[in-house]
């Protein structure tokens, strides 16, 4: 028996979405503080304060682990009331995209482990192995990429517009910023780069033509957009049937000051929302993983998405 007191503390406790989802992942494995702050893409003070809570109410138990707190559900009456909660929201949205998350972090504790040796083999010597920065992988992985016209919608800093350009039939920089197309095109000059074409436009409203491109980028540009969906739409428009969609943005976030200091109009998107986005536009064979997180706070996570415009025709 817990009592009145117990049970109207308990009840509080479960009262909160977040809570719920700690309690959820906590149930599918042990975990630690950081561990919960990646997963649900949440600050260190939300997640430690829910965890004291949940630690106060007998919901959740602590062990240290060398430098670590790891956590996990507490047996008990408590975890009754909790069982009962968990049946009936097992499929909601919200626990399936924690799910995905928690599948993100072991493959990147399976990565973690393997980069050991990646360092052991990097440090041979004072020559930098080829591949082992994060320019070098890209630059060698863009070469799989396939031959084509490649449309980079929204350019930013130009670094992948050049990289594609070393695959790319051609390469069509779209940017709202004259002058984020000049230094691109300075760029391209100074290296003798000479299949890159720049166009002044909006990626909501594109100055070029239908079905006429292989491969449609927006590489961190969909949250600049006051309409994704539109955007999306209009990446699909010049596309060629079968044409490959590549979007690579951040995971929803709660970092408003991107919205004043960076021209941000929306704070990331879910695995979800992103999905829906994309096949609402007509696309097919949707694909989303998470591909990093940043090393420094606030640690923005990525998303890279794939699709395809379908090659059938529609009524």
């Amino acid at each position: 028996m817990i009592g009145l007191t117990g049970t109207s503390r308990l009840l509080k406790a479960l009262a909160d979405e977040t809570r719920l989802r700690i309690l959820h992942l906590l149930a599918q494995e042990e975990l630690s503080g950081s561990d919960l702050m990646e997963i649900l893409n949440m600050g260190q003070s939300r997640v430690s304060t829910h965890l004291a809570l949940l630690k106060e109410v007998g919901l959740v138990t602590d062990r240290r682990h060398g430098r670590r707190t790891l956590y996990t559900l507490m047996p008990g009456p408590a975890a009754g009331m909790w069982d009962s909660v968990v049946s009936e929201n097992r499929s909601s949205p919200e626990f399936e995209a924690d799910l995905a998350g928690l599948e993100a972090l072991r493959d990147r504790r399976r990565d973690d482990s393997r980069a050991y040796f990646d360092r052991v083999a990097a440090t041979f010597g004072e020559q930098i192995l080829p591949g082992r920065t994060w320019e070098g992988l890209a630059r060698a992985l863009v070469q799989l990429a396939p031959r084509g016209r490649y449309a980079d919608l929204g350019i930013g800093d130009g670094l992948l517009t050049l990289l594609l350009s070393e695959v790319a039939h051609t390469v069509t920089a779209v940017d709202i910023s004259p002058e984020m197309l000049a230094q691109l095109a300075a760029r391209a000059t100074k290296r003798g780069i000479t299949n890159v074409e720049t166009v002044e436009g909006d990626i909501e409203s594109l100055p070029l033509a239908d079905a006429s491109y292989d491969v449609a980028v927006l590489s961190q540009a969909l949250h600049h957009a006051k309409s994704p969906r539109t955007a999306l739409l209009e990446a699909r428009r010049i596309l060629i049937p079968g044409g490959r969609l590549l979007v690579i943005d951040l995971l929803a976030h709660t970092e408003e000051w991107v919205k004043e200091q960076l021209q941000h109009r929306h704070l990331g998107f879910t695995e979800s929302a992103l999905e829906s986005l994309i096949v609402e536009a007509g696309f097919e064979r949707a694909s989303i993983q998470r591909a990093a997180r940043d090393p420094q706070p606030p640690h923005f996570m990525t998303l890279v998405a794939t699709a395809v415009k379908p090659t059938r025709t529609t009524s």
